[in-house]
């Protein structure tokens, strides 16, 4: 199906169960997704999404299971989408981006972006390189979560991370954290080929499950963090050293901060600590 640029809103359920769709190429001047719109669409294998486009609601792509191929023009627009949550980017089940008709692999935000939306790149398992650049100041949730090809990452500037950003991305061992602001919330969970990490002087915080299921062996926590979050290595077996910066700002640790794992030696908490 293609529709024309005299449309500018695809309304919910539109084409919700045609499993007959193959393919849907949408219009110029659409900016608008509703819920379930391609829901159940299971023999949809590719979809061409238009730089005009700006929400796509829940559910618009739920079970369309068959689908290998996102077609955009733009990153920067594509990056400014608002997902409206779960199912809601075609690329949770097609895994692949591409621009201008070549796939996405390696991947530098281009100039414009300064924030990353919800959902933009999860499940895109064609992506192997990221680079995040100084301007970027927000990545928002799950925004590269599921990019289980993802093994190389830099984030360059005073990013804002929030929650699971990065979470799943199996094949991630290679990061370079240059001055974020946080380690949000869940952001390598999973990540179980991630063995070692700096953070960042600029970081203020660790999230919950930070670094569960990775493979990490050490960390080394920053003066300017104040907080620990729940379960930050819980289980992560391979985990024994932590040491603390003199001058440490740290007042929380999480409950079951260090569960399951194997930290060994001694550790210097500081006296400002207030709970844990």
């Amino acid at each position: 199906v293609t529709i024309p640029n005299s449309v500018t809103t695809i309304g919910s359920y539109a084409f919700y169960n045609c499993t007959g769709l193959t393919s849907a190429t949408i219009g110029n001047s659409v900016t608008t997704i509703g819920w379930y719109a391609f829901s159940g669409c299971t023999g949809l294998t590719s979809v061409t999404i238009p730089n005009s486009v700006t929400t796509i609601g829940s559910y618009a792509f739920n079970r369309c299971t068959n689908l290998t191929s996102v077609r955009i023009g733009d990153i920067a627009a594509w990056c400014n989408i608002d997902f409206g949550g779960n199912y809601s980017n075609p690329l949770y089940y097609a895994h692949n981006l591409y621009l201008n008709g070549e796939k996405v692999t390696n991947l530098v935000i281009p100039n414009g972006v300064t924030e990353i939306k919800n959902y933009a790149f999860e499940g895109c398992t064609g992506l192997t390189e990221l680079v995040l650049p100084e301007r970027i100041i927000q990545t928002n949730n799950n925004s590269f979560k599921g990019c289980t090809g993802l093994t190389k990452l830099e984030i360059l500037g005073e990013v804002n991370v929030h929650n699971s950003v990065f979470q799943g991305c199996t094949s991630l061992g290679d990061v370079t954290l240059v001055k974020v602001k946080n380690i949000g919330n869940g952001m390598f969970n999973g990540c179980s080929s991630l063995t070692e990490i700096t953070i960042p002087e600029t970081a203020t915080s660790i999230g919950s499950t930070a670094f569960m299921g990775t493979k990490i062996v050490s960390l080394h926590i920053p003066a300017n963090v104040t907080s620990l979050g729940t379960q930050m290595v819980e289980s992560v077996t391979t985990f024994t050293t932590l040491t603390i910066a003199e001058g440490s700002k740290l007042t929380s640790i999480g409950h079951r901060c260090f569960q399951y794992s194997n930290l060994t030696g001694d550790i210097v908490l500081p006296e400002g600590l207030t709970s844990m």
